[in-house]
């Protein structure tokens, strides 16, 4: 008898979210121990409950999924994190799986491609769709997407992600520059637009991994 997975949901959607709850538990060997709407009340729904799988929603009230999946990581490693979104392609798929992610899945998919997908992580397998095998993306290397964020950023813009990274006060950063407290805001307006991202914490976990990237392949 396979073991019975313990499962939380993280959806801004009730309605969906509830219909997600109702397939699982149609299966013997899955359970849902928790749901939630928002990012923060799932990465504690995970501490508390140390699941085998986490589905999660892309878009959340706190922004993306991103900041939550290295979080969700560090607090219950062999937690498996499959990522609900309608930005159904390639290039997320890569991003996502880079950040730690075992899985993607559209939110239009069906109940039994989202049964096949978990069964296949119980197994060690990842499943996706097979016409990404043939797309102009699937290509693409990992790295131009973090170069891609890097180079689209100025020099200052630039300097001011890197001392933030370090920790450094947008008040010092602002004296450094030489410019006034409220040009750094708007700043950093810019900056999580061309990182797309929109909060500090986003802004650092994108910009610190797309560095390293690019480092590495330097």
């Amino acid at each position: 008898m396979k073991k019975v997975w313990q499962v939380v949901i993280v959806d801004i959607h009730p309605t969906s979210m509830l219909g997600t709850k109702l397939i699982l538990e149609e299966q013997q060997d899955l359970l849902v121990r928790g749901m939630t709407s928002t990012g923060t009340e799932g990465l504690e729904l995970v501490k508390a409950n140390q699941p085998d799988l986490v589905l999660m929603d892309y878009r959340l009230p706190e922004g993306q999924a991103d900041q939550f999946i290295s979080e969700i990581k560090t607090v219950s490693a062999h937690s498996h994190i499959v990522i609900l979104t309608d930005e159904d392609n390639v290039k997320l798929f890569r991003h996502l799986m880079n950040l730690g992610a075992s899985g993607m899945l559209s939110k239009q998919a069906s109940p039994s491609q989202l049964i096949h997908l978990i069964s296949g992580l119980r197994e060690g397998y990842v499943s996706m769709p097979m016409a990404w095998l043939t797309s102009a993306e699937w290509a693409e290397p990992i790295e131009s997407r973090a170069e891609e964020f890097i180079v689209d950023l100025t020099e200052t813009e630039n300097f001011i992600m890197e001392r933030i990274v370090q920790g450094v006060t947008y008040d010092k950063i602002a004296s450094e520059i030489n410019v006034s407290r409220r040009s750094i805001d708007n700043y950093l307006r810019k900056i999580y637009v061309k990182l797309d991202v929109s909060s500090r914490a986003q802004a650092i976990e994108r910009y610190a991994l797309c560095a390293r990237q690019t480092k590495s392949i330097s």
